[in-house]
């Protein structure tokens, strides 16, 4: 499949010289999105030639690909085996700060894509868009803008009626079994920051913080950093 993409961006690339050519790495786990998503941008007409010089199928090989491709954008699922995309976020705008970030997922919840666009996501789009959307999106983003697609909200709605005397990390502590010092992890957690930065935040050591997050995922039963921040804003940590 690749191959081919790559034939029709040669010939494409021969006969509209004034086209752009675009180096893009895909990160995204699901084989059938992937290459339904390979077939939509090698019929483009807009004004980009895409390559797709890798596709990351974890989080971890992210970085790596990074650094053999040189990618101009890197289009992005949150939810990735391994090494979930909002960790990697802030590692890869460090790394390969030339590259734009496109956030190319289902989850809509408005916690979830503020933390995206703190860890360095240039653009949000859901999955469940148009074709005509995610070129429009390119073209933002790559352009030096920041793009919000359809259904893409930042806003949340919080309820309460004030009644409760016991402070939201209380009740969420008592709930789960976390320690204090689980719940000062969770908060920054929930800010999206690494494990280098809350370290920094909290004066202790990186492979402590590390502990820390892994003993919060067992305890609340996920398994990734996504989950995590949805629940601390769900709770009121943040």
């Amino acid at each position: 499949m690749v191959w081919k993409l790559q034939l029709q961006q040669t010939v494409t690339t021969h006969l509209f010289p004034s086209m752009r050519f675009l180096n893009v790495l895909v990160a995204d786990d699901h084989p059938i999105f992937v290459e339904g998503l390979q077939a939509v941008l090698s019929n483009s007409d807009g004004k980009f030639v895409y390559k797709i010089n890798g596709v990351a199928r974890t989080g971890n090989q992210v970085t790596q690909l990074l650094h053999e491709s040189k990618a101009d954008l890197l289009l992005l699922d949150l939810n990735l085996p391994e090494t979930d995309g909002l960790k990697i976020l802030p590692a890869v705008k460090k790394d390969s700060s030339a590259t734009r970030v496109l956030v190319v997922t289902m989850f809509d919840d408005p916690r979830i894509i503020k933390a995206a666009f703190r860890a360095g996501a240039d653009g949000y789009i859901l999955k469940s868009g148009s074709k005509d959307e995610l070129f429009r999106a390119i073209e933002e983003v790559i352009d030096g803008h920041t793009y919000l697609g359809n259904g893409v909200a930042l806003i949340e709605n919080r309820f309460g009626n004030g009644t409760d005397t016991i402070s939201p990390d209380k009740r969420f502590a008592r709930k789960y079994g976390l320690t204090r010092r689980e719940i000062e992890v969770m908060r920054y957690i929930g800010q999206a920051l690494n494990n280098k930065d809350i370290a920094k935040k909290l004066y202790i050591s990186d492979q402590t913080v590390s502990v820390h997050r892994k003993n919060i995922m067992r305890k609340l039963g996920v398994n990734n950093t996504a989950s995590l921040i949805k629940i601390a804003f769900e709770n009121n940590l943040v």
